[in-house]
């Protein structure tokens, strides 16, 4: 098993235990990008806890907020703040809010939610480290019903007009928004042909394959002549069985039941 794996099965555990605790929303994604996230900050992101503020480190931005409960657990697994913290997901006052914060949160780079702003800023960051000559990556993790907003569509083109090629783009395509699925509201594919013609290098992987997903982002950090795009396929609500592929996923948090079924398994 594999470093990735195993962050990814504590990580699993740790969401499930926050929503459940919590009653909070949005389990479905948070499952869908958990391998993702999880070979990012295990294998790729030169982040450290030690050193959060180096002018150096990549730049992670979760544009998709509302699944931040996978990127809080994920710091508090790799030492960014304590893991007591993850107890107190979404209560009033609490360090760690429903949506990801980078209010006092070390290894936070930017409080989203509102979607369609992740790669916006992504962008001036990307540009700003261009000028500065370091070799730090700019990397955002979005939604694909994010692909609808026109402000995501605008860094696009705005990224490949101006040769960012310090930026690496990672769709978590786990085909279903908050009213359906993406192909009824409005039908993304062929996304990454959409993504090539506005100029971007593109790879389409298994966003659940730890082997695959490393390889990628190791090939895509050596690309250096234009921005790149990762189309990660998904399944929402992966690993709970009542919840994969559904849009209730979306909103309903996990069941005591399922919960428990959940720690049964990972044991």
């Amino acid at each position: 098993m594999s470093k990735s794996q195993t962050l990814a099965i504590q990580l699993k555990k740790d969401v499930v235990n926050m929503l459940n605790r919590a009653q909070a929303s949005h389990t479905g994604g948070c499952l869908s990008c958990l391998d993702i996230v999880s070979v990012l900050y295990q294998e790729i992101l030169n982040i450290k806890p030690n050193k959060p503020k180096s002018p150096n480190r990549d730049r992670f931005i979760l544009s998709k907020g509302h699944t931040g409960a996978v990127v809080f657990a994920t710091l508090a697994n790799k030492g960014f703040f304590p893991k007591s913290w993850l107890d107190t997901f979404c209560e009033n006052e609490s360090k760690i809010p429903g949506h990801i914060d980078s209010h006092g949160i070390l290894g936070v780079e930017l409080s989203t939610g509102s979607l369609g702003h992740g790669l916006s800023v992504g962008v001036g960051m990307a540009i700003s480290l261009k000028y500065r000559k370091t070799k730090a990556n700019v990397i955002i993790l979005l939604s694909d019903g994010e692909m609808n907003t026109g402000s995501t569509w605008e860094a696009v083109m705005f990224a490949s007009h101006h040769k960012l090629n310090n930026i690496i783009s990672v769709v978590d395509k786990n085909k279903i928004q908050s009213f359906g699925r993406t192909k009824e509201i409005i039908d993304l594919d062929p996304l990454g042909r959409k993504w090539k013609s506005f100029g971007w290098k593109v790879y389409e992987v298994d966003g659940h394959n730890h082997k695959k997903l490393k390889e990628t982002f190791l090939r895509a950090k050596k690309s250096r002549t234009k921005p790149v795009v990762i189309i990660c396929d998904t399944v929402k609500g992966k690993g709970i069985k009542d919840m994969e592929d559904k849009l209730i996923s979306h909103y309903r948090p996990p069941t005591d039941e399922e919960t428990k079924t959940i720690m049964e398994e990972i044991k």
